[in-house]
């Protein structure tokens, strides 16, 4: 047996918003779009995108590390996206990490590393 890829799941009541979301923000390529299963890569990880559901509010465990969380934050909003809680930036705690939720419901984080 040979495991050909690994793919991260969400899921969403407007596909093709997601999908689009997550292009807009981060730079993917969709590489599937179809109502019921779609995917968008986004450095070299594959994110599988199911269609036609509620969009309930779901925490996702996905995290992204960017090299410039205060661009990422910027740009989550302008992509439709929201911070679920304003990020902590203190002397001893420099800003690493902004919890957030996509136009689906869908919570992820996004950090930066403390160098």
């Amino acid at each position: 047996m040979l495991v050909q890829k690994v793919k991260y799941v969400l899921w969403a009541a407007d596909y093709q918003r997601c999908l689009h979301f997550y292009r807009d923000l981060f730079g993917g390529t969709i590489t599937m779009e179809r109502e019921v299963w779609s995917e968008i890569i986004i450095a070299g990880a594959t994110i599988g995108v199911h269609g036609g559901v509620e969009g309930k509010r779901t925490w996702t465990g996905l995290s992204f590390q960017l090299d410039d969380l205060r661009a990422g934050i910027a740009r989550l909003t302008e992509c439709g996206g929201a911070l679920t809680a304003e990020p902590n930036d203190t002397p001893e705690d420099p800003l690493h990490l902004a919890m957030c939720i996509d136009t689906e419901g869908n919570e992820f984080m996004m950090t930066q590393s403390r160098h």
